[in-house]
Formats: C-alpha cells, sequence, structure tokens
C-alpha cells in the first residue's frame, strides 16, 4: 500500500504508544521523500449506492431528510476530533487522492481494517485511547485521579494549567458542532408531521446539548410508528481501546420497511423463554430481557462518524443503557439494504473460494439475514450485572467488555435460532444453511482485522469451532460444516462466555482473548487467496441528497 509522510508541525506531534505499557514513545521527525506504488488502497472496498423507494416518502419527509444529513455531518466532523484531531490538516498533507479517500473512509491515518496500522509515514501507532484522554496519561494515573464523572461515556479526559487530570463534557468540548446539530434537529421536528417523531427530535436536541441522554432514549425506544428514524450523537465505546469508556459520534437515517417489520416483531415474544433456556446455571439468566423491544428492518439512507469508519454496520440494537435494556427493551435495527450489498458483493465470493462446493447453496441471504439479526436480539440476552458484587459486566470487563459481547451476541443468536427452529417457529430454509451461512461470514468479518471489538470476538469463536471440530479444512483448502458438532461447540461456547460475563472474570476473559483472538497461519492464508482475486473487504457508500434525488 502507498505511504506518504506527513508534514511536520502539529501532526508530527501526535504520539505513539506501546501496547504494553502505554508510555510515549519519542517523537521523530518524519521523512520528506515519499514511498510511490501504483497499489489503490480503496480496492479493498467496493462502492454502494444507499437510497430506498423514494415514492413511499411524505413531502414532509422529504423536507426533514437534507435537515437530517447536515446535522448527522456535525456527527462526522465530531467523530473526527474523537478518533484522530484535525482532519483538515491531515488531508491537505496528502497529495495522492485515493491515499486521501482512505484517510477519509479511516477517519485517519490508520487502516482499521488492519489492525490499526498506520498508512501515512511519521504517526506511530494509533493511541489506545484515541482523542479521549492527554496522549502522555498512563492507565494508573487514570485510576488514581479523584474525578467526577472520569468514566463517565460523555467526558474527555484532559489536562488544567497546571498538568493535573480534568474532566469536559462532550457539549462543550464539541460546543459548535453540538449546537449546530441541535438546532437543525429542532428545524426537522418542525417540519415532520409525525408529532411522535418531532418529540423524539425535540429531545434529542436537548440531549446532545446536556450529555443527559436518558429521556430521548426512552422517547426513541417508545416510537413504534415512525417512518423515518434518525438515530444520532454518541453512542458506542469500541474506539476506546484503552478502557472502554468513552463514546463515539455517528449517525444513522433510516427509512422503515413496515413489511419486514411485522414479520420480525413475531419474535419478541420469545425471549423470555429462550432466556430461560441459556445453557448456565440459573444464577446466570435470573434477568428478564425487556418486553417492549422491537425487532425492525429499515433502509439505511446516511451512515456518519463511528458507524461509517472502516467496516459498515449492518445492524443496529439500542439503546445501551443497561436500565433502559432491563426496563424497556431494545430496538434490533436491521439495515436491509446494506446487508443486501454485503451478501452479493462479498459473501457470495468467498463462499464460492472457501466453502466446499456440495455446502454452498446452503449460503442464503435468509439465513444471513437472520444471523446479523439474531445478534442484535442476543444482545438483550444473558447478563448485564455480575453475581458476585462486582458491578455490571461492562464495569468489570473494562477494556475486554466489548469484544467478549459481540462475542456473546454472535453465538446467542445462533443458538436462539437453533432453538426457534427446534420449536417450529422458524419456518423458512434449513438450520443447516443458517449453520454454513455463519461459518462463511466468519470469513468475511474477519478480514476487518482481529484488533477491533468484533474482529477479536470474530477470532476467538473461529479458533474455538476449528479446536471443537465445528468445521474441518480439507486439502484443498475448502471449508465443511459438521452440523452436529458445530451445535455442540455453539452450546459450550455459548455457556463459556455467559459465565465470565456474570462472573466478572477480566482475567479469564484477557485469556481466552489471548490464546485464541488471533489470526493463525492457515488462516491468513485463506484470507491472501481473497484478496488474490480481488474480492473486496467491504462496502464504500455513495450517500446524500444527490444519491436519493433530493
Amino acid at each position: 500500500m502507498k505511504k506518504q509522510t506527513i508534514i511536520a508541525g502539529t501532526l508530527s506531534a501526535l504520539i505513539a504508544f506501546s501496547a504494553c505499557n502505554n508510555e510515549p514513545k519519542p517523537t521523530t521527525e518524519p521523512e520528506t521523500e515519499q514511498t510511490e506504488t501504483a497499489e489503490n488502497p480503496m480496492d479493498i472496498y467496493v462502492p454502494v449506492k444507499l437510497t430506498t423507494d423514494m415514492t413511499k416518502l411524505s413531502e414532509s419527509e422529504k423536507q426533514v431528510i437534507p435537515l437530517l444529513i447536515e446535522a448527522a455531518k456535525h456527527m462526522d466532523e465530531i467523530f473526527w476530533l474523537q478518533a484522530y484531531g484535525n482532519k483538515e490538516e491531515l488531508l491537505n498533507s496528502i497529495e495522492d487522492e485515493n491515499l486521501k479517500a482512505f484517510a477519509n473512509v479511516n477517519y485517519g491515518p490508520w487502516d482499521r481494517l488492519d489492525g490499526n496500522k498506520p498508512f501515512i509515514d511519521g504517526v506511530g501507532e494509533k493511541p489506545l485511547g484515541a482523542q479521549y484522554y492527554p496522549l502522555d496519561m498512563t492507565k494508573e494515573e487514570f485510576e488514581a485521579a479523584d474525578l467526577e464523572n472520569k468514566k463517565s461515556l460523555y467526558t474527555l479526559i484532559k489536562r488544567d494549567d497546571a498538568g493535573n487530570l480534568t474532566t469536559v463534557w462532550f457539549h462543550e468540548a464539541y460546543a459548535e458542532h453540538v449546537n449546530a446539530a441541535a438546532e437543525l434537529l429542532e428545524k426537522a421536528a418542525a417540519i415532520t408531521e409525525d408529532e411522535i417523531f418531532a418529540n423524539y427530535l425535540t429531545l434529542r436536541a436537548e440531549a446532545l446539548r446536556t450529555d443527559d441522554y436518558t429521556a430521548s432514549d426512552i422517547a426513541w425506544i417508545d416510537m413504534k410508528t415512525n417512518h423515518l428514524d434518525f438515530i444520532v450523537g454518541p453512542i458506542e465505546n469500541y474506539e476506546d481501546h484503552l478502557f472502554s469508556y468513552k463514546a463515539a459520534n455517528e449517525a444513522y437515517i433510516l427509512v422503515k420497511d413496515m413489511a419486514w417489520s411485522e414479520k420480525l416483531e413475531h419474535y419478541i415474544s420469545f425471549l423470555p423463554s429462550l432466556q430461560e433456556s441459556l445453557p448456565v446455571d440459573v444464577a446466570y439468566k435470573q434477568e428478564s430481557p425487556g418486553t417492549s423491544s422491537q425487532l425492525n428492518a429499515y433502509d439505511v439512507i446516511y451512515y456518519a462518524g463511528d458507524c461509517n469508519a472502516g467496516s459498515k454496520t449492518i445492524a443496529v440494537n439500542l439503546p445501551n443503557d443497561e436500565t433502559i435494556q432491563t426496563t424497556k427493551g431494545t430496538r434490533r435495527s436491521q439495515l436491509k439494504n446494506a446487508m443486501q450489498a454485503k451478501f452479493d458483493k462479498i459473501l457470495i465470493p468467498i463462499a464460492t473460494e472457501l466453502i466446499v462446493e456440495d455446502q454452498r447453496s446452503m449460503i442464503t441471504f435468509n439465513a444471513f439475514f437472520n444471523n446479523t439479526m439474531f445478534h442484535e436480539v442476543a444482545h438483550g440476552l444473558g447478563i448485564k450485572n455480575t453475581i458476585n458484587g462486582k458491578g455490571t459486566v461492562r464495569e468489570a470487563l473494562k477494556d475486554q467488555f466489548s469484544a467478549l459481547e459481540e462475542g456473546k451476541a454472535d453465538i446467542l443468536g445462533l443458538y436462539m435460532i437453533t432453538k426457534l427452529f427446534e420449536q417450529g417457529e422458524i419456518t423458512e430454509g434449513t438450520l443447516e444453511e443458517h449453520y454454513v451461512t455463519f461459518i462463511a461470514s466468519i470469513f468475511r468479518s474477519v478480514r476487518f482485522g482481529a484488533s477491533s471489538a468484533h474482529g477479536k470476538a470474530n477470532m476467538v469463536r473461529f479458533n474455538y469451532f476449528k479446536e471443537q471440530g465445528a468445521f474441518v479444512r480439507e486439502e484443498s483448502g475448502m471449508y465443511r460444516v459438521d452440523m452436529e458438532r458445530m451445535r455442540d461447540a455453539m452450546t459450550s461456547l455459548s455457556a463459556t462466555i455467559i459465565t465470565l460475563q456474570g462472573d466478572g472474570d477480566y482475567e479469564g476473559v484477557s485469556k481466552l482473548f489471548e490464546e485464541k483472538g488471533n489470526i493463525g497461519r492457515k488462516l491468513q492464508v485463506d484470507l491472501d487467496r481473497l484478496s488474490d482475486k480481488g474480492i473486496p473487504v467491504d462496502v464504500v457508500f455513495e450517500q446524500g441528497v444527490e444519491a436519493l434525488g433530493l
């Protein structure tokens, strides 16, 4: 991949961190020569236009969407500040247009699909804490600091004039973008004919200004008849690799597929019985999942910020607030058009290369959709609070929480599908289709790298299944799924993960990822085959008012 040196000045002040002790490395002056190659780093992405059936939108909805897009762009700017820093300074320093586009996709000079490796000379490693913490801060200093709200999702950690750590609320740090986005939401609320949606937009505008999201989260989960949806604000904590405490700003604009959503709602009533059936002791499944949870399908028409960085999200389970999850439930949003694009352009070509010929017909979009959907449903199952007084699972597992939670959702989603097939509640397709599609999907997802939360979860699952004989790699380099062993491995891994969460076993989780969270030699050879065939790793979007014809 082409690499370019960065100009001296503010950018060279980025300090790289060691993954072991987080101590700052000396800053070095970047070289002035550029390394030229013919390779285009953007070749790993395939472009997809985001649109929907515009004839189903009302005139007021068509007026609202451009306002939501402008608000989403402010989330994009905030995420640049969280992930990297000065966007314009970086992009203006890059002469090659392909490399500039690659930096835009990655929201910085680190390749998110290749373990956050720098692709611009002189930048160094990406700070584990991104831009949420001072670059010279150690974990020990943070833990020792007596700071109110230091673990809040919505505060930055800064140094005051005396060099001491202090907290700054997001709405203060990003005031310009926050206030502009809030005003746009209020304008949209005044235009929309949907009073419930207008109420949510108004409350969300206030939440952006105050960093108090509870009321707007509840208003959002209570919306059930809205055609348009807008997810906006600081939401997921994947960008914070230091502690997983800090949220990243993002936005989605969604158009609800009413017919598909009605079909999916059928499964919500089974959550309590599925919770009871989990393969663990009763102490680990005593919590009750929220009964007002929703399953909906959407066309996504705009991504911004965290969800648009590197690999693109195809399903969303929100809100993340554990209290709201247990009392009100969640909404699992399936981004159907983005999902279909990944299935057609990436998963099918991968299956042709890596899955034995007699099992390829078992890879179906229906199974891919269900596996993704039940992954999101499974976030609501299991356990949110430890059984031994260590607080919430999130607090106990710290920086390991996100990766294990994603692993839980992956494996419990498949466990739920298995149970619903056994009960005769899923009748379309076969269980074998879901198993083979599940394995093929690991190859798609693991190409995002093993450094992210989802990447670690993918590798643990792949290596665990390999050890348990859930699949075999034949001499031809093709993979064959063993259905019976797959079922056994799925059940035992589900029990292992839920137990680790309920025990708040930080050391046990760390050991699991250390032993099984890496890409082995043979797998890397197979992944390289996919690259050699020119199979894209992920999609990049053509989106906005022009793509929608507005």
